[in-house]
């Protein structure tokens, strides 16, 4: 193993840095917070649609058998996603620490390899810059990791339900007011 690997790294704010790789880390979760603002106005807009639902159902007789609600903490809790540090050794010969945040190929990267890495500064200080996207010029690859979302996290359907129960507030609010 390089003895290098063990002397402190440095964060670089980029935007591209240009180097080698020298070690790829065991990647680890870490979990993206939800704002609880957000969450209860999708909540509660998904929850007028699913009453109108409910009520539609409840009047035709034929019941509510849709698939299982996720509960509070579920969607509270949020998504992970991977993060993997990468150590890449730039010109200049500073070894420099960045974290991948999301799946890539196994094979995307090794050792040795010449990459151009676009990164960006991360909220938190404290941690290195992340990488939005490696050029690998040994093989040629363009790779951009892709982290989950809110909006994905909440899924389509949640999503859907809010938006018609926007929709329908809309509705008898504009009803209301042409009376």
């Amino acid at each position: 193993m390089d003895g290098d690997l063990f002397a402190r790294a440095a964060h670089r704010a980029g935007p591209v840095i240009t180097g080698h790789v020298v070690r790829l880390v065991e990647g680890y979760p870490r979990e993206i917070k939800v704002g609880q603002h957000v969450l209860v106005a999708v909540l509660f807009s998904a929850g007028i649609a699913r009453a109108l639902g409910l009520l539609l159902a409840a009047l035709r007789q034929a019941g509510s058998g849709g698939a299982a609600r996720r509960r509070w903490r579920e969607l509270r809790k949020g998504p992970e996603f991977l993060v993997t540090p990468l150590h890449v050794r730039d010109t200049r010969g500073v070894l420099c620490e960045m974290e991948i945040h999301g799946h890539l190929p196994q094979s995307a990267l090794d050792p040795g390899d010449h990459v151009q890495v676009t990164v960006r500064r991360q909220k938190d200080a404290g941690l290195p810059p992340r990488i939005e996207r490696i050029v690998n010029i040994t093989t040629g690859q363009l790779l951009t990791p892709r982290t989950p979302t809110l909006w994905s996290h909440l899924g389509p359907a949640l999503l859907l339900q809010a938006t018609l129960g926007l929709l329908l507030v809309g509705a008898v609010a504009g009803w209301t007011m042409t009376r």
